[in-house]
């Protein structure tokens, strides 16, 4: 599995195919900008590429967006539900509250896998993307065309990786180690790899193909060379600062922006307690950093995809947000339920209605537990107010914790059981009652 990516085209069932589509697009782009601008440039082709798919994959983004913001009119009542039974870890009361979360679903007419389904769909399409733009040889046959002359005539020398120095480059590369370059496809993704600089030690290690090594790494720099930045080098060459840092420095930007405005369309109750609402704050924040991190260290076409792709998502997402910031919550519902009877008649099912038994019985718990709950908030309250009135009279005119207030409490000790004896109260002018307190105040 691991050296079916290294590939120059995946061999990852869905992955795969999904990558082998997206790969037509992107060649046909990288024929329309060769025949528009004279040549055709992988930068461009690489930003035209992320536009169209990003479009492509509008449906998704608005059913996704539908989803969150029935979401988050849902959250307070699916909260109020998780509260209402934290701590309790016995089957009966993990069957109610399956029950009642089920019920606000179907009060909405959506279910719990509801905004799942088009996040599954586009994880293999994000997969293969990277797959496209990381191995653009496999997937643009002029790019692979350029560089199979090269790889053909590295292979007709004998043993030509155990020249010195080559070892270098595969390492440098970051290529599989113990990778089979008898397979000609591994010799293209190895020199697509390559820096100028590298081609040029290439050269100097195969003096019999220097021509056509030059020639050749002329021709693939002016395609990756997007603003002076050789796409398919890695920005981060050791600690000299470059043009190309500022590539990871937009990725991390342009990342934490459609994240911003993604997170403006999901409303999350900001308290600390909710699990919701704490994974959005560390998303918010790591996701940049991680864009950062990883646009340092891959290809240079993988930033520019990065923040082509984050750019597009902001402007969809801001024109999204407009659209749906007002949305008829009910008429969404009524689209759902809609949508579920067609499919269930389909199958020969009755129309699917909102249980309105199971939301009676989540509304008969709330209203029992917000009863228990006032209840002993009541006798909390009259505990207190025991503790404080006792403490008031064993303290009468003496100091807490005294020998008086000591005193005061034998005193009392003994005027219970001359009660109990003689049925009858003892005169006792020392300590007076909760009563005489109050009394006394008025």
């Amino acid at each position: 599995m691991f050296i079916s990516i290294l590939l120059t085209q995946s061999t990852v069932p869905v992955i795969g195919w999904v990558a082998w589509v997206l790969g037509k697009i992107m060649g046909v782009l990288f024929t329309f900008c060769d025949s528009i601008f004279g040549s055709a440039n992988i930068g461009v082709c690489i930003i035209l590429f992320t536009i169209i798919v990003n479009l492509l994959m509008l449906p998704l983004t608005i059913k996704q967006q539908k989803s969150s913001k029935l979401m988050s009119v849902m959250q307070p009542e699916i909260q109020a539900i998780q509260k209402k039974y934290k701590g309790k870890t016995d089957q009966q009361s993990a069957a109610r509250m399956q029950a009642e979360t089920q019920a606000v679903y179907e009060k909405y007419g959506t279910s719990m896998t509801g905004g799942c389904v088009q996040l599954l769909i586009q994880m293999p399409i994000l997969f293969a993307l990277y797959q496209v733009i990381y191995h653009i040889p496999g997937y643009v046959p002029q790019v692979k065309e350029l560089l199979t002359p090269v790889a053909v005539a590295l292979q007709k020398i004998s043993n030509f990786i155990s020249y010195a120095g080559f070892t270098d480059l595969t390492t440098a590369a970051k290529m599989a180690k113990n990778l089979d370059y008898g397979n000609i496809d591994n010799v293209i993704d190895l020199l697509y790899k390559l820096t100028p600089a590298q081609w040029q030690n290439l050269g100097n290690m195969f003096p019999s193909l220097e021509g056509l090594i030059q020639t050749t790494s002329k021709t693939l720099e002016s395609l990756n060379s997007f603003l002076g930045i050789n796409l398919a080098t890695a920005p981060w060459q050791g600690f000299q600062p470059s043009w190309a840092w500022a590539i990871p420095v937009l990725a991390g930007v342009t990342q934490w922006l459609s994240t911003k405005f993604m997170t403006q369309a999901q409303p999350v109750a900001d308290d600390d307690s909710n699990p919701a609402a704490s994974s959005m704050k560390t998303m918010n924040i790591m996701m940049p950093i991680m864009s950062v991190f990883f646009c340092f260290t891959l290809p240079a076409g993988i930033g520019i995809y990065w923040i082509a792709s984050a750019v597009v998502r902001t402007i969809i997402q801001i024109f999204i947000n407009l659209k749906y910031k007002d949305i008829d919550v009910d008429k969404l519902v009524a689209e759902n339920l809609e949508k579920t009877n067609k499919k269930r008649a389909k199958k020969g099912l009755p129309p699917k209605t909102i249980d309105k038994k199971a939301i009676a019985e989540a509304e008969r718990e709330e209203r029992i537990r917000e009863y228990q709950e006032a209840q002993e908030a009541a006798k909390k309250e009259k505990s207190d107010k025991q503790v404080v009135d006792s403490t008031k009279y064993y303290n009468f005119q003496a100091k807490e914790g005294s020998l008086a207030a000591k005193a005061n409490m034998v005193a009392m000790y003994d005027q219970r059981e001359y009660e109990k004896r003689h049925g009858k109260k003892k005169t006792n002018t020392s300590a007076p009652t909760s009563a005489d307190e109050d009394n006394k105040e008025n």
